[in-house]
């Protein structure tokens, strides 16, 4: 079985987790006994602030502040789970990771160490007019006002461009990027004509 790789990257409000959950849809056609582990970072983020322990409050913290998450702990948020739950016989899907370069060569790192040959990394571009009013229209409490938003749309610029960049000039992956001010429907089939 070819076991398959995707790494959805954009900025918040791009569509990662809709796209994600369309591929998905799309390997269980495919190859119906193969699992799928789909890891949603942002997520297990929301989750883990929830903990009672001093990492967990001192997350929380980083979180309402609107700061991005340190990268020790943003590797730790996925590696830990891959350790866990990873067989090498799952198709993988990973949204919203990395976020930061040197994320992305940790990921790199992971996906060399369980053998995922040729990952294919999507990235959804959409201007941040677009992602403004998708958060806002989302309605989660990280999403709740100009000023969080236009934070973590500034912190896409400066540190998860950078890993985009990466992925862009590196033979090992297969690079698409797709419009995501579009239809869901429509940015769906670029991503599979892409394929």
């Amino acid at each position: 079985m070819d076991l398959k790789t995707f790494i959805f990257i954009g900025s918040s409000g791009c569509g990662k987790g809709t796209q994600a959950e369309l591929i998905s849809k799309k390997l269980i056609t495919e190859s119906p006994d193969t699992p799928i582990y789909h890891l949603e970072s942002g997520a297990r983020f929301r989750e883990f602030i929830k903990g009672d322990t001093h990492s967990s409050k001192l997350s929380k913290e980083i979180y309402e502040s609107d700061v991005r998450q340190p990268d020790f702990l943003a590797v730790w948020n996925w590696s830990h789970l891959f350790v866990d739950a990873l067989t090498g016989k799952e198709h993988l899907i990973i949204d919203g990771t990395p976020r930061s370069l040197f994320e992305a060569k940790m990921l790199d790192s992971a996906l060399d160490f369980y053998q995922y040959k040729n990952p294919v990394v999507v990235y959804i571009n959409v201007s941040k007019e677009w992602s403004r009013a998708h958060l806002l229209n989302r309605g989660r409490s990280d999403d709740a006002t100009l000023s969080k938003i236009n934070k973590r749309l500034a912190w896409f610029d400066t540190d998860v461009i950078p890993a985009i960049e990466y992925y862009r000039t590196r033979d090992d992956y297969h690079f698409i990027e797709v419009n995501g001010e579009q239809s869901i429907e429509k940015v769906h089939e670029d991503i599979v004509t892409n394929l």
